[in-house]
């Protein structure tokens, strides 16, 4: 009789034990079907690379996600887009991460069959610089021709009539433009560049937009934390810097002339975010920018980043799980967003939530709701 109370004794602590293990995880054995919907898969661990640009706020969501139901370790490379899109071609990644679009000719190259677009947050790319005569509340303001000859190295000291033309009152230094860029594959390159080829005709004739171009001048520096870092330590520097990371490193940085020039916009959330919701134009794959977007008060150099994933998954276990993630981020996850990213408007979840529910584990969705 004592030895039949013991091992009841035993049983009741061992469900309690798992019971309080991690919210969220198969931690007790094997998928286990709740009241509250449908069985969590059994991978507990993903892994995903890209964009620098989202990495503060998918930082985040890893600290978040291993709590969340169904939730899994999220293990991030913030290696910059090129690299992310590189990594998942090679399938030693289970998601990537983008701020530009793959290419018809990227995509031709995976093994795993059709790609999907996942938009999973907006953020702007703020035109950060070094100079210390000036006060970084002031904000210089650019319009998107000045910003073009700039980064063309047509425009090579700070006292250029055409900077001071917007920047009445402010005493702009005699001294050389340090420009800084990417000098890895990287999304925010992209923004930038399809946002100056919008502007300047120079521009879209001769450098181009891409993730990856062949900058007239300056110097490059790996991720956006490299630029960050170096604009800060040089003085007389200009970069471009996702605003997390402006903010972060306490880094002046410019406002920018909007479509129809009539005012100069700071980034912001609320600036993005006006820019973000003048989109009507939205293909079905999802791949597209919104770079110099119609608006009083919307910010022209914002872009997406996008996860990426296979419409087709072999391991259904692994599938279930970079779908949950995928769902997670684009619904529960954008709370986090504020206050250096936008939450995503309504119709793009919608179209996210068409994308999630195409991905195929064998003959069924990956996505059990």
């Amino acid at each position: 009789m004592l030895g039949r109370i013991s091992a009841i004794r035993k049983a009741t602590i061992g469900l309690a034990l798992c019971a309080t293990a991690a919210v969220g995880l198969a931690a007790c054995g094997t998928s286990s079907t709740t009241a509250s919907g449908p069985s969590c898969p059994n991978t507990t661990s993903l892994s995903g690379a890209g964009s620098t640009f989202i990495n503060p706020l998918m930082s985040k969501w890893s600290e978040q996600y291993v709590d969340a139901h169904c939730g899994a370790q999220v293990s991030y490379q913030s290696v910059g887009s090129g690299a992310g899109i590189t990594q998942f071609l090679q399938q030693t990644v289970d998601f990537g991460a983008t701020d530009s679009p793959m290419t018809d000719a990227q995509i031709a190259q995976s093994k795993a069959g059709a790609v999907l677009h996942i938009p999973a947050t907006i953020g702007g790319v703020a035109i950060s610089y070094n100079i210390p005569e000036v006060a970084a509340s002031t904000h210089l303001q650019f319009t998107g021709d000045t910003l073009a000859k700039i980064f063309l190295g047509q425009i090579k000291n700070w006292n250029d009539p055409a900077i001071a033309a917007s920047n009445t009152g402010v005493n702009l230094p005699n001294q050389p433009i340090t420009v800084v860029h990417r000098s890895d594959g990287s999304g925010t390159t992209g923004i930038l560049t399809h946002y100056l080829a919008a502007v300047s005709t120079a521009w879209s004739s001769g450098p181009g937009a891409g993730t990856t171009i062949n900058w007239p001048t300056g110097v490059g520096a790996k991720g956006n934390d490299g630029v960050a870092t170096q604009v800060k330590n040089t003085k007389y520097a200009i970069g471009y810097n996702e605003l997390a990371y402006v903010i972060a490193n306490n880094i002046s940085y410019g406002a920018v002339q909007n479509k129809d020039a009539s005012g100069f916009i700071v980034p912001s959330s609320d600036t993005v975010a006006a820019a973000a919701n003048s989109v009507t134009d939205i293909p079905a794959d999802l791949r597209f920018f919104f770079v110099n977007a119609p608006g009083a008060n919307s910010y022209p150099i914002a872009g997406f980043t996008w996860m990426l994933v296979y419409q087709n998954q072999t391991d259904a276990d692994k599938g279930q799980a970079i779908a949950n993630f995928a769902w997670w981020a684009t619904h529960s996850g954008q709370q986090y967003a504020s206050p250096n990213y936008v939450s995503l408007p309504a119709n793009i979840v919608a179209k996210d939530e068409a994308q999630i529910k195409s991905m195929k584990c064998g003959s069924s969705a990956c996505y059990k709701g």
